[in-house]
């Protein structure tokens, strides 16, 4: 199967545009390919069982692979996305109102750097609708909700408009993670400076508690200095929080080998070149807090070796998204499948055993 997606269904999903690519991988979900039944005539088959228990700001996990938020925006495809592999599921990113995003053309493939930039800008159904979705949904993963401001709010009333998403999904949210790292909300970024990730996230858990207590996590970008990385961890521990997600894509474009990259204009960009500053913030947040701090790694993770090294630098469990998009359906089971090995050569007897492992070393290295 991979194979066959390698030579014939992926040449012909990237002759059409990104977006319009996403929304027929969209559809094809959706049209009931990617259920259980389905994905065990596909691969002759069933599933992969990952050997290691894991548990995580009190959730269990099937496995430790999930799918980043951006994907399944509006909880469209969850239980598919969990028959494909996939141990958990962020959807969104969700705002209070319904809105449409960027102008188009907004997301746009780098295959020879395997990256993607976007400036889709947070185009979601709304938190309302989505709510409704989960609601309804007879779920067979962990599913968290990522929750951003709508564009036309200002940062004075950010605090406002996140709380009235927060109340929405709540009720339907395994865990809720606040995106304050997003290039494509002018503004947003702004949020991670600590005075203002102060107000936002202390308000945010005063009202985690009155609606009886969830994970809340922070995602946060890669463009960030040390001394912002540490500011945003202790606020973090200090309102205590669940966790940390790290990271958001990038604006730089360094190290690319695509031409005319930067022609294709402003956007975050995700994928490989992302891999190295993603896993230099995980091991600093690590580092930060003493280990205390479960993180989710995500940035430039494709294939089960990329994960194992985001593992030891500090993470608790990664997300992919673009890795995904190159490397197709069976991309979650094969990853899990050599990450299991990994761990095993590596003679850990449990993934926790391995968490943040080499942290110190991938600090070091990113010092020099």
């Amino acid at each position: 199967m991979s194979k066959l997606f390698e030579k014939l269904f992926r040449p012909m999903l990237f002759r059409l545009d990104a977006e319009r690519a996403h929304e027929a991988g969209m559809s094809f979900l959706r049209s009931g390919l990617g259920s259980e039944t389905a994905q065990r005539i596909a691969f002759r088959r069933y599933g992969f069982e990952f050997p290691y228990e894991i548990e995580r700001f009190g959730l269990k996990f099937t496995n430790p692979i999930g799918i980043a938020a951006g994907f399944d925006k509006n909880a469209r495809v969850v239980n598919q996305l969990a028959s494909l592999g996939f141990g958990f599921v962020e959807v969104g990113t969700v705002t209070y109102r319904p809105q449409r995003g960027n102008d188009k053309p907004r997301m746009f493939r780098l295959p020879v750097d395997r990256a993607l930039i976007n400036r889709l800008g947070f185009n979601n159904d709304g938190a309302e609708a989505v709510a409704k979705r989960l609601s309804k949904l007879d779920r067979k993963c962990v599913v968290g909700v990522n929750i951003g401001k709508n564009k036309e709010v200002p940062n004075e009333e950010a605090v406002e408009n996140y709380l009235a998403t927060f109340d929405l999904v709540h009720p339907v949210a395994d865990y809720i993670t606040v995106n304050i790292s997003s290039p494509n909300t002018p503004n947003l970024r702004e949020l991670q400076r600590a005075e203002n990730l102060d107000e936002l996230l202390g308000s945010l858990q005063s009202r985690n508690r009155e609606l009886g207590p969830k994970p809340l996590l922070v995602k946060i970008a890669p463009d960030l200095d040390d001394a912002g990385i540490e500011a945003a961890v202790d606020v973090c521990r200090r309102h205590e929080a669940a966790g940390m997600i790290a990271t958001n894509t990038t604006v730089l474009r360094d190290g690319l080998r695509t031409p005319d990259a930067d022609k294709l204009g402003p956007g975050g960009m995700s994928g490989r070149p992302l891999f190295d500053k993603s896993s230099e913030v995980i091991a600093k947040i690590y580092r930060y807090s003493n280990g205390s701090m479960p993180i989710i790694g995500v940035g430039g993770i494709l294939n089960g070796d990329d994960a194992f090294a985001k593992i030891i630098s500090g993470a608790s469990l990664v997300q992919a998204y673009t890795g995904f998009v190159y490397g197709g359906p069976e991309f979650a089971r094969n990853l899990n499948s050599r990450l299991a090995s990994l761990l095993t050569l590596a003679d850990f007897s449990t993934i926790d055993d391995a968490v943040g492992s080499r942290a110190t070393c991938f600090s070091q290295e990113a010092a020099d």
